[in-house]
């Protein structure tokens, strides 16, 4: 796994964010990104409260839902459409011709 920032608590957080030693405010935004994803329809204004509780304001708030909102639309087409996850050496190579060549290199023959 490759991530920005310290892997070991990366690695703590994907195990299980719950017991992570991570900040609670984290703790508190992952936990409703959890209930944002799995079961949208039971998220409420009630569910904002311990955000704000927890020290996070609106912006934080407001930027992490767009963000849950833009991997879920892409895991559900990804999903729908049956795109692979790439390995991790792919993962690299591509990115590495999307930074160079830009994306339309994505769609060249071959």
């Amino acid at each position: 796994m490759t991530a920005k920032g310290n892997d070991r608590e990366v690695r703590a957080i994907l195990e299980d964010y719950l017991t992570a030693p991570i900040d609670a405010r984290l703790r508190a935004m992952l936990a409703f990104l959890e209930k944002l994803t799995l079961t949208p329809w039971e998220v409420g204004p009630q569910d904002i409260e311990p955000l704000r509780a927890a020290g996070l304001g609106d912006q934080a708030i407001e930027e992490a839902i767009h963000v849950c909102t833009v991997f879920s639309i892409i895991d559900r087409i990804a999903d729908a459409l049956g795109f692979e996850v790439p390995s991790p050496e792919e993962s690299v190579r591509v990115g590495f011709i999307l930074k160079n060549f830009g994306y339309g290199t994505s769609s060249l023959r071959g």
